[in-house]
């Protein structure tokens, strides 16, 4: 079964938080619900104690972090008289002191919680809450992502009943399709980049507009998403700027497309692409 996006991008963040910070314990996990999140992924851990511990809002360090939306820390844990200790037996089991939290915010709301720890009651310096808000902020633009792409799929599928020629619809769809392209490079979970693969083939052949027993003409992924952009009327720059790249390189696959498409133009090139059903 294919890793979630939790999965994949929380194991990126706390190792990134480890390697950053020096802690050797890092975990994490994301809200199942308004008030609870589920450590799902540990980094450095000798147990099982942390897996599968669920934290509420407002309990232990990492609820009081989720509860008041900033990183809490405590030198130790076990003697803190600033955070409730729902939680000591299992952090007790994997012999953890020094503790810092962070809460995983999208959009001023909370969907998760990083920690980071010592084995031993040190206090933590700013490199360490540096290291710590940095791979939240990896988890956070990794959920900011897939959102967006949910809201794509959903909205970017053409109508049943919407014609070819309902100017309007086509162009939402166009605009769909070129959002989903821009966004791929940032999808890591492959579960989802696969649906998102799938989807844009469909908003790509949804016109029908493929020339039955034309040539056949292959693309490369990024110079259909250049292809995407400039349909959508986007000068080098801006599509550059959309897709992260340099605009000399937004240049080059122009032209790469435009040669395999045998179009002298960038109109030329759109048209041609969407006669060949690689855009919408």
């Amino acid at each position: 079964m294919p890793e979630s996006v939790e999965a994949v991008e929380m194991q990126a963040a706390l190792l990134r938080l480890r390697r950053t910070s020096g802690l050797p314990v890092a975990f994490g996990g994301l809200l199942s619900d308004r008030r609870h999140a589920r450590i799902a992924e540990v980094n450095g851990a000798r147990t099982a104690a942390l897996r599968g511990l669920v934290i509420s809002s407002g309990s232990g360090l990492g609820g009081k972090s989720m509860a008041l939306s900033r990183p809490c820390a405590v030198t130790d844990y076990r003697s803190s008289r600033h955070i409730s200790h729902e939680y000591d037996t299992a952090v007790a089991a994997e012999g953890l002191r020094s503790v810092v939290a962070v809460p995983v915010v999208v959009r001023r709301e909370v969907r998760g919680v990083l920690y980071g720890a010592l084995r031993e009651p040190l206090a933590l310096g700013d490199r360490t809450f540096d290291a710590a808000v940095a791979a939240a902020r990896d988890v956070e633009q990794a959920l900011v992502v897939r959102d967006e792409v949910r809201q794509l799929l959903a909205a970017g599928r053409p109508a049943p009943d919407a014609a070819p020629g309902a100017a309007g619809a086509w162009e939402d769809v166009r605009e769909a399709h070129r959002e989903l392209r821009a966004l791929m490079p940032k999808v890591l979970d492959p579960a989802l980049r696969d649906e998102l693969l799938a989807v844009c083939g469909r908003l790509a052949s949804a016109t029908g507009a493929r020339e039955p027993g034309g040539r056949e003409v292959r693309l490369a992924p990024r110079e259909i998403d250049v292809l995407a952009c400039v349909a959508a009327g986007a000068t080098n720059a801006v599509a550059a700027d959309r897709l992260g790249l340099r605009p000399e390189t937004v240049k080059g696959y122009l032209r790469s497309a435009m040669r395999r498409l045998g179009a002298h133009t960038r109109l030329e090139a759109v048209v041609a692409a969407r006669r060949a059903g690689l855009l919408p």
